[in-house]
């Protein structure tokens, strides 16, 4: 699921993607629901792609969504993010993630990360682990998609063909050819 959520650097909020385009994505607000473009200049960075420093290896964003969903009940995040103190929200985030590293998690990034929990738990969004099994979905289907692009592109070209050869015979013909 969180693949598919963005943030937008410079854009408040997180943002779902609708639609793709060469140089752009359209995307939804989780918070109003608006859609807009996000164009290749701006920074985005899918939720699936963030991890978190700890001691020994980096942890996954899901994983801490998920720790941090488990410690709330799956509600509206216990800790005010703007009016915390910064001990309270290293001593909050310590009851999440035990191992972080202190020195390098810095309380805006908590302060992040309980935004984007409360953010998504207003969504409704509530099933934050990792999408191992629907990427095995996904290369499954990948060959039939393959061979349906295939079938569409030969229906194309055959249509072009079909259009080349009928110019062709009507100017044989002399099919609106000037009558001299």
């Amino acid at each position: 699921m969180l693949k598919n959520i963005l943030a937008i650097t410079g854009k408040p909020g997180l943002y779902k993607v609708i639609s793709h385009a060469p140089n752009m994505i359209i995307v939804e607000s989780l918070t109003d629901g608006k859609r807009m473009p996000a164009y290749s200049r701006d920074k985005i960075v899918a939720l699936a792609d963030v991890s978190m420093f700890t001691v020994a290896d980096d942890v996954p964003l899901s994983e801490v969504l998920t720790k941090v969903g488990e410690k709330e009940g799956l509600k509206i995040a216990s800790i005010d993010a703007k009016k915390a103190e910064n001990d309270q929200l290293r001593e909050w985030f310590g009851a999440v993630l035990t191992n972080f590293d202190r020195d390098r998690v810095y309380p805006s990034d908590i302060r992040k990360l309980i935004t984007w929990y409360n953010i998504l738990i207003q969504a409704g969004i509530t099933d934050f682990a990792a999408e191992e099994n629907n990427e095995n979905n996904i290369e499954e289907d990948s060959p039939k998609k393959t061979e349906e692009k295939k079938e569409q592109k030969k229906a194309a070209n055959r249509q072009v063909k079909t259009q080349k050869a009928a110019a062709k015979t009507s100017a044989k013909t002399g099919v609106g050819a000037k009558k001299g």
